[in-house]
């Protein structure tokens, strides 16, 4: 007798075993978490091999204000159903029901209906909390307005930004006062690049040969401007001797040229006065660097 109540017992638990799964999938029972694994907020849940009828389910798209966060470990077929295995981590202490962070893949709506072919049961799981009962939660930071300035990295873009500013006010400035000393140094009109030439020659200091070659670029300069460049060299001089501009510093430096000592009370501001209106580079030709004359002018140069 006890031998067959034993048998009957066994026989019970065997068939409750095996329809407790069919009755969760059929929607009778929900899936649930062991009490012993219901973890606390921040911490992950696992729910292992649990099957799911109808086509695959993926999970939906989070909101960042969700305060559960589902994610599928693993997925396998199961005949005509899918196994998976869930993980999840509460963010918040509550109950909450993992279907809904579920969707299928193939687009179709998820059927809730007891009963219904393809329903999807309810998957109630547990977060709790690990504080104390009374402990208010503290009120979310506000808005406000961070400052622009500061931090490391701010303070070396600073000084960079400072280092380069600095550099270029020195190099701009080394450039402008480099450029007004050139500008001091170079003669504004072209009587006062003649000036210290003249000078020279009126003191002696001069050689014939650069002597001639002063006279000979004002005549070409002169040749230019009175449009006598098919003039012979005689009448060419003979018509800028009479000139009121060109004359009176061509005759002297044609005097001085034969003078072995020119005169010293001539006036040198009167004879350059032409000139004074003129650039500097009006005359190319004149450069006394080298003392002997330039081979275009050697013809007048042997009159």
């Amino acid at each position: 007798m006890i031998r067959r109540r034993a048998l009957l017992l066994a026989t019970a638990c065997a068939l409750l075993a095996c329809g407790l799964p069919l009755l969760a999938q059929e929607g009778g029972l929900a899936p649930q978490v062991p009490a012993t694994k219901i973890p606390s907020v921040g911490m992950p849940g696992l729910i292992q091999e649990l099957v799911l009828s109808g086509s695959e389910l993926e999970v939906r798209p989070r909101d960042p204000k969700d305060p559960l966060v589902l994610r599928i470990a693993r997925v396998s077929p199961h005949g005509s159903d899918f196994r998976y295995d869930l993980e999840f981590v509460g963010l918040e202490p509550g109950t909450y029901d993992l279907r809904d962070g579920l969707r299928r893949k193939d687009g179709t709506p998820i059927e809730t209906s007891a009963g219904a072919p393809g329903s999807l049961p309810a998957i109630p799981v547990e977060v709790r909390s690990v504080l104390q009962p009374g402990i208010v939660k503290p009120h979310p930071p506000s808005d406000l307005d961070v400052p622009g300035f500061g931090g490391y990295r701010t303070v070396l873009v600073a000084a960079g930004v400072l280092w380069i500013a600095g550099l270029l006010v020195i190099l701009l400035g080394w450039r402008r006062r480099r450029r007004a000393e050139i500008a001091e140094q170079r003669p504004a009109t072209l009587a006062e690049r003649l000036r210290p030439l003249v000078e020279r020659a009126l003191a002696g200091e001069l050689s014939r040969e650069q002597r001639s070659q002063l006279e000979l670029s004002l005549v070409a300069y002169w040749r230019r401007k009175l449009d006598l460049e098919h003039e012979r060299p005689a009448a060419l001089l003979g018509r800028l001797r009479e000139h009121p501009e060109a004359g009176p510093l061509l005759s002297s430096l044609e005097a001085w040229l034969h003078m072995p000592s020119p005169p010293r009370n001539i006036d040198v501001t009167g004879l350059l006065a032409p000139y004074r209106n003129l650039p500097p580079d009006a005359v190319p030709e004149l450069d006394l660097q080298s003392p002997e004359p330039p081979a275009g002018n050697a013809r007048a140069a042997g009159r």
